[in-house]
């Protein structure tokens, strides 16, 4: 991952029509955008010769992006009790995160924000997360840190690694389960449904796929267990519906705390998803040496 990038810039160019507040990365063969006005959150992933979008935005919460939990603080969300839970998008309400830096060039990005309580809205100026996003081939690399500066000491939750909402036109959730990960075992296959489910990953890495095993895998790497759901609604990238799932682990934010994770995305056949995550396992592998 590159972390110097050639072009410095917040672009206002239309691209393909789109909302401007939208910046995307292009190298031919996937194009990734990320909104703005949404602390730079990942809401669009398409092959770049059909322009699909494959991730579902339909609002502040519904990126590819992070989501962090903490204690209860007597919020509420839709009137139930929620917890500390700053989201890097926004809040539910629709108040927007605040973007405090945005680079970029061709095929790599980087961003800085303050995130929002999901359920209070308040800006949490004492949490700082950062992406760096970096295309090759047909992979999109992204890091996320997140830094605590504030003074409560969090307990240990389930956290998401990332949050990841996509289509809902995609419906079956695809994933190794067995005791032997990477040896090219047979795969499970679910539709789910709502609300979380949850399950192992000892591969690290899910896709949700249409009926010709056709769509979008993410592999984050050390995270061996997820939640999942699909919440029915209209198809789409703005639809109501979506397929979602998250790589989740225990940590527990206090005072100091700072996390940074890799996560890798991809888009086409399941066999191909899984040998471009296969190899990025084995060239991570080697480079542990």
């Amino acid at each position: 991952m590159k972390t110097i990038l050639l072009l410095l810039t917040i672009s206002s160019t239309v691209v393909g029509g789109a909302d401007p507040a939208w910046e995307y990365l292009d190298n031919g063969r996937i194009r990734l955008g990320m909104n703005t006005n949404a602390a730079a959150c990942i809401g669009f992933f398409a092959e770049s010769k059909t322009g699909r979008n494959l991730l579902n935005h339909y609002d502040e919460g519904r990126y590819l992006q992070q989501s962090w939990y903490g204690q209860r603080d007597g919020s509420l969300w839709n009137q139930k009790p929620w917890v500390w839970n700053p989201v890097q998008g926004g809040s539910w309400r629709g108040r927007p995160a605040k973007l405090l830096h945005f680079e970029k060039s061709k095929t790599n990005s980087y961003a800085k924000g303050h995130p929002r309580h999901w359920a209070a809205g308040d800006l949490l100026t004492n949490v700082v997360m950062e992406t760096w996003v970096e295309l090759e081939d047909s992979v999109a690399e992204i890091r996320f840190r997140m830094t605590y500066r504030g003074k409560t000491k969090h307990p240990r939750k389930s956290q998401e690694m990332p949050a990841v909402f996509i289509d809902y036109a995609l419906p079956s959730l695809v994933y190794y389960r067995g005791k032997q990960p990477w040896t090219g075992g047979a795969l499970h296959r679910v539709i789910p449904t709502w609300p979380n489910q949850y399950d192992e990953l000892p591969e690290n890495w899910a896709a949700y796929l249409d009926e010709n095993d056709w769509g979008i895998g993410v592999y984050s790497p050390g995270f061996d267990r997820m939640t999942f759901y699909r919440h029915p609604g209209k198809t789409g990238p703005k639809g109501g519906g979506c397929s979602y799932f998250a790589p989740i682990t225990k940590l527990a934010i206090t005072p100091g705390f700072q996390h940074e994770y890799r996560v890798y995305l991809t888009i086409g056949q399941l066999d191909e998803i899984r040998f471009r995550f296969r190899k990025i396992r084995d060239r991570n592998l080697s480079s542990d040496k």
